[in-house]
């Protein structure tokens, strides 16, 4: 299959620039895959296809606060962005800013824009912006109060409160972008929705900033997947495994939410090492129905393309995916490719809100 069959053209009035007022309040468009019915509806209203016993499993990562502005000391601004720690004091990162080369010392800024008293020293260029710095003390600690949220590359908008680009049930700070389809529920819904009978549970995947990038490879089967870090509890497994033993239904909150539970799923299979070329396994199909997933902290690399054989999740909820993207493949892989192109060509047609902060899609 070729990536450009994942292309489409958004009209750039429909990139969501800030997110919905109260959350809970954005479009759902409804994807039933059994008729190929779409239905317009609110968010708010997802629990009109939710029944009692059925088990929404959302991502629980928060964003890390990893975005840092300073000044290189020989002048000229510079910006950082972590994205991962090696170690107590050395970060792999992407660096803006002219001739950022070996040897260059940058102070880091407070919000004040002053200086903080912690420099990063670039140890090594590792191909286009991305470094390997050194900072003079550990900046882990100190985020909470240098550090900027990093919002995604296509928002230009001002965020005034960075809690909203974290989901109200985050916990482990990790992530480089937001497990954007649970940015839609709010306290109130998720109490609702258990008087209903509906239940909640959360995994973890940290985000990594390739999730933005688009499939460069010209075939999907040629793409290489970034790997990322995932972990499901016991308590989690067994909840879905006994879920899955009552014939209810595994309603995954976003693409993330998908990579952890299939993982979770093929390791129980017994497939080890790397999942990257699973599409096209069969010899893993016999997994014991009854206990679909087993806990398991570790990388994944799977990824899921038209052919994947979905082996526990049964809905899913996601938003509005980039073109040519990696998750744009996951939801053709699960709602079928043609109903997947109808979909989002009647999204833009109704003038949904597309990316990060745009509205969600519930396919059935």
């Amino acid at each position: 299959m070729e990536t450009a069959a994942f292309d489409y053209t958004l009209p750039p009035e429909l990139i969501a620039q800030t997110p919905a007022m109260p959350r809970d309040s954005s479009r759902l468009l409804v994807v039933h895959r059994a008729t190929g019915e779409l239905e317009h509806r609110t968010f708010r209203d997802i629990g009109d296809y939710l029944t009692e016993g059925d088990l929404l499993v959302g991502n629980n990562s928060r964003v890390l606060p990893a975005r840092l502005f300073g000044r290189k000391t020989t002048g000229g601004k510079s910006e950082i962005l972590l994205l991962e720690q090696l170690n107590g004091s050395a970060w792999k990162a992407l660096v803006r800013g002219k001739r950022t080369r070996a040897g260059t010392v940058i102070d880091i800024w407070t919000h004040d824009e002053t200086p903080s008293g912690i420099q990063a020293e670039v140890l090594a260029e590792l191909g286009d912006a991305q470094r390997l710095l050194q900072f003079s003390k550990p900046i882990a600690p100190h985020l909470p109060t240098l550090g900027h949220t990093p919002l995604p590359p296509y928002i230009t908008e001002t965020l005034p409160d960075a809690e909203r680009y974290q989901t109200v049930y985050a916990r482990p700070e990790g992530s480089a972008a937001a497990p954007t389809a649970g940015l839609h529920f709010t306290p109130d819904l998720l109490l609702a929705l258990r008087a209903q009978g509906v239940r909640f549970e959360t995994v973890t995947l940290h985000v990594g900033l390739d999730t933005f990038k688009p499939v460069s490879a010209a075939a999907v089967a040629d793409h290489v997947i970034h790997s990322e870090a995932v972990s499901i509890g016991v308590d989690e497994a067994e909840m879905i495994n006994q879920v899955k033993l009552a014939s209810k239904r595994i309603v995954a909150v976003g693409t993330t939410s998908v990579r952890v539970l299939e993982t979770a799923a093929w390791r129980s299979a017994g497939v080890t090492g790397s999942l990257r070329q699973i599409v096209t396994e069969t010899a893993a199909h016999n997994a014991c129905p009854w206990k679909p997933v087993i806990p398991y902290t570790g990388a994944t690399d799977l990824y899921i393309y038209p052919g994947y054989p979905y082996r526990v999740v049964d809905s899913l909820l996601t938003n509005f995916h980039l073109p040519k993207s990696s998750l744009l493949m996951l939801v053709a892989a699960f709602a079928g490719y043609d109903l997947m192109q109808h979909a989002y060509q009647t999204a833009i047609a109704h003038n949904y809100r597309f990316f990060s902060f745009g509205d969600a899609m519930l396919i059935l």
